[in-house]
């Protein structure tokens, strides 16, 4: 198998090249672990990880051009809608261990593999709360984080992002939100509501960094990424 692994122009990402097809990747935490049936490959002492664009809507906003990545390695992040860790497996590769991944899912049937993933990663916190009511685990976060990511289908999505923000972070921290336009209104075009959306994130003291587009790999979705320009 002719494989070859170069840095992507994100910190802790990667490309593989495999008979001429490029995949993106993390160096894998814990040697030899298949998170969800991803291929893992060894290369020069090192274990990849294959991200699935398919499986995460955060690697399908890198393929469609994210310009701006906030997660990087040693970041602190709180992961709203943590569900089963696919992609929380991923950033958890990407922050590494001066990192942390504070991973919040509301169905304690769903997050039994988040918790078996905390039993090999240290970096990830499993937390079985609800997204909304942010104080609720404050003692497990303990402290200001660099970066909110949210992928939740509750309607209210938005303010539970900007509640999180403003309940966990200080100014200059990211916000990452995947916005999920069905969950919100199943009427009216998806271009309103995206547009509805942002504007009124950036009402709320953020800087929008960027706008991504999913299409094709995740049907009504955008990856948004503000930053905090005022103080919340």
């Amino acid at each position: 198998m002719n494989v070859t692994v170069k840095q992507h122009r994100f910190p802790g990402i990667f490309l593989m090249e495999e008979n001429g097809k490029s995949s993106l990747s993390t160096r894998s935490l814990v040697p030899r672990q298949s998170v969800y049936g991803e291929k893992v490959i060894l290369i020069e002492n090192n274990h990849y990880r294959f991200w699935s664009t398919r499986r995460s809507k955060l690697a399908a906003g890198i393929k469609n051009g994210l310009r701006e990545m906030p997660i990087q390695p040693g970041s602190r992040v709180l992961y709203l809608g943590a569900s089963s860790g696919t992609t929380v497996s991923h950033v958890s590769d990407i922050v590494g261990p001066e990192g942390v991944v504070y991973a919040v899912e509301f169905s304690s049937q769903v997050a039994r593999k988040l918790i078996w993933l905390s039993e090999s990663r240290s970096n990830i916190i499993p937390i079985i709360s609800d997204a909304r009511y942010p104080s609720s685990y404050a003692p497990l976060v303990g402290g200001p984080v660099d970066i909110v990511y949210q992928d939740v289908a509750q309607s209210d999505q938005s303010r539970i992002f900007l509640d999180n923000l403003s309940f966990y972070c200080s100014l200059g921290a990211y916000g990452i939100l995947a916005i999920k336009a069905r969950s919100i209104d199943s009427v009216s075009e998806t271009s309103d509501i995206f547009e509805r959306e942002v504007a009124n994130i950036a009402s709320q003291g953020m800087e929008i960094i960027d706008n991504v587009n999913l299409e094709p790999l995740e049907k009504d979705h955008r990856l948004v990424v503000v930053r905090i320009a005022e103080e919340l």
